[in-house]
């Protein structure tokens, strides 16, 4: 039985047609699951006794079971579990500008980034759109607060799950759904280059963010499995792709490891590399996990990164700390949590 939490208003006002039924009983169930959140159908008072008797057969309203929270000063990371007892992530985090939610997209990863805690535990399976959807509502309620930003940075690979990725887009942009601006919408890929020149096509302006991570296809290659189906060459072709289509500036994720990718000459050969293209670059601190060998670049090193990017008018930040104490790595407390059961 599907979940209601995964059907897009355009297929819901299908479903009701189909029965010979208004487009507007859609909106008004939309309304019961997203802005009165309402825990069962028969709640739904103004879409007649016939329709709640159909929409209780052919629809499960199942939330996510939270097994664990974690806690640390504006980051708060949920462990849930779902129907077929596997476990997913997300990360809540508080920014001035707004609660952004961090959520999953698959059970495990099959990306094989050596650097990272998802791809350890490889992908058991896809998210449906409902159980990334329910990821969001699910910490709403406990954290009594709204999500302004979502990002799909969690465990796994979006573009590996790419059409419910779209219909989670879409439900939550809906204005009678979530009504999460397309604007506040983030979708992080490694780099799978037929799904970047779909997404270019994609008529929602959501930003786009690529797990770059190394300037060279040497370095790369040794960290990201991706680089070897699709090379840098490849990657930026499809960038600039996007953003003839698009007209939006693109995120390089870069993350510093010690000793590997963290030099000033690796920052001047990433500065040529994205040299006249509309995009900025977010350094990210590396949370250190102890199944992994690579380690955090220092903060001299880090700031000498950014300084050497600075000076080559690349746009650069320096994403803020959080969760150290959380297991907020991609995939931490989920493998640890298992590790421990």
């Amino acid at each position: 039985m599907k979940n209601i939490y995964g059907v897009t208003q355009a297929e819901l006002e299908q479903y009701f047609l189909n029965q010979n039924q208004g487009k507007f009983k859609a909106t008004q169930v939309f309304e019961w699951l997203y802005k009165k959140r309402v825990k069962d159908f028969a709640s739904m008072s103004n879409v007649g006794k016939e329709n709640i008797e159909k929409l209780t057969r052919d629809f499960s309203m199942t939330p996510l079971k939270l097994l664990t929270k974690k806690v640390d000063t504006d980051v708060s990371k949920y462990l849930f579990e779902l129907e077929d007892n596997n476990r997913i992530e997300a990360v809540l985090m508080n920014h001035d500008y707004g609660n952004s939610l961090c959520i999953s997209t698959q059970v495990g990863c099959n990306m094989g980034c050596r650097f990272c805690e998802s791809g350890r535990l490889k992908k058991v399976r896809n998210l449906d759109a409902s159980e990334m959807v329910r990821q969001i509502l699910a910490v709403e309620e406990d954290a009594k607060i709204r999500i302004s930003h979502v990002v799909l940075m969690g465990i796994g690979e979006p573009f590996d799950n790419y059409e419910e990725v779209i219909s989670l887009i879409d439900i939550i942009n809906t204005p009678k759904g979530i009504d999460i601006g397309s604007r506040h919408i983030t979708v992080s890929t490694s780099g799978i280059v037929p799904k970047i020149r779909e997404f270019a096509l994609y008529e929602k302006q959501v930003n786009l963010a690529i797990s770059l991570h190394a300037p060279n296809n040497e370095i790369r290659s040794s960290l990201m499995a991706i680089n070897k189906a699709y090379p840098i060459e490849e990657l930026m072709d499809a960038i600039r792709y996007y953003y003839q289509k698009t007209n939006r500036r693109v995120t390089f994720e870069y993350i510093l490891l010690k000793g590997v990718n963290d030099s000033r000459e690796h920052a001047k050969e990433l500065s040529q590399l994205l040299k006249g293209m509309n995009c900025y670059v977010n350094l990210i601190p590396y949370n250190e996990t102890s199944h992994i060998e690579y380690k955090k670049s220092d903060p001299t090193t880090i700031l000498n990164f950014y300084d050497e990017l600075k000076k080559n008018n690349i746009s650069v930040t320096i994403r803020r700390e959080f969760g150290s104490k959380v297991s907020a790595a991609c995939g931490q407390l989920r493998a640890n949590y298992e590790e421990e059961s």
